[in-house]
């Protein structure tokens, strides 16, 4: 039986218990409600939480805390300007460098950052999941590995309704608006041209039978030469 290509992957992203290593970031993009935040969850369950951390690119929307509630509403939050990287690269470089920070955490309710931070140390996998990760190319240099996971708009667009609604609080119309205003034509224009930086580009909801011993055997040798 032919492996999944996540399953390949993971076969090699496993971390020997004892074993000192330096930190690798793999970065995960795609649309929004692409289904990242499934190949996260199944990567860690492979790995071992014990063993990753999960940043989301989202928690590093700029604090919006002097805006109105309504201005708030009328921002652009597919657009790269949105966030803040300077302070997500900071981040990153010191999680590689072995240094534990205080996070952000966003509120898409408020549509700001919350008060709370959650303090993360250091471990030897970083994955950081968002549209647009690999857009910055500060961020594409300092990651191992580049996954975008590609998915069908319309299949986005139902995800995506179902998520805001439920989780997020969010009206359909709301939900609609933003989604032909914003969403849609910012994914075309920022978020899809990044596939061509990817090193591995998974099709949502298919078997990846890809035969790529050269890619296992390059995401092997990086884990053993990442080990001392």
């Amino acid at each position: 039986m032919k492996k999944t290509l996540l399953f390949l992957i993971y076969d090699f992203i496993i971390i020997k218990k004892g074993t000192i290593m330096k930190p690798i970031l793999i970065c995960i993009a795609g649309g929004s409600a692409s289904g990242k935040t499934t190949v996260v969850e199944e990567i860690q369950k492979k790995i071992g939480k014990d063993e990753a951390i999960f940043i989301r690119h989202d928690d590093y929307y700029r604090d919006q805390e002097n805006m109105t509630l309504e201005e708030r509403r009328k921002v652009n939050y597919d657009h790269p300007d949105s966030l803040e990287n300077d302070l997500l690269v900071k981040h990153l470089k010191m999680l590689l460098n072995g240094e534990a920070i205080d996070k952000p955490i966003y509120d898409f309710v408020l549509h700001t950052r919350k008060k709370e931070i959650e303090h993360i140390e250091p471990k030897p996998i970083i994955i950081l999941e968002g549209i647009l990760v690999l857009e910055d190319e500060r961020i594409r240099d300092l990651s191992s590995i580049k996954v975008f996971v590609n998915c069908d708009d319309d299949l986005r667009f139902i995800r995506r309704l179902q998520r805001d609604m439920k989780e997020r609080g969010r009206s359909v119309d709301s939900v609609i608006n933003q989604y032909l205003t914003t969403v849609k034509p910012m994914y075309h224009l920022f978020v899809r041209p990044t596939i061509r930086y990817a090193d591995i580009i998974i099709p949502n909801d298919r078997e990846h039978t890809i035969g790529t011993q050269m890619l296992i055997r390059n995401i092997k040798a990086l884990i053993k030469e990442n080990q001392n």
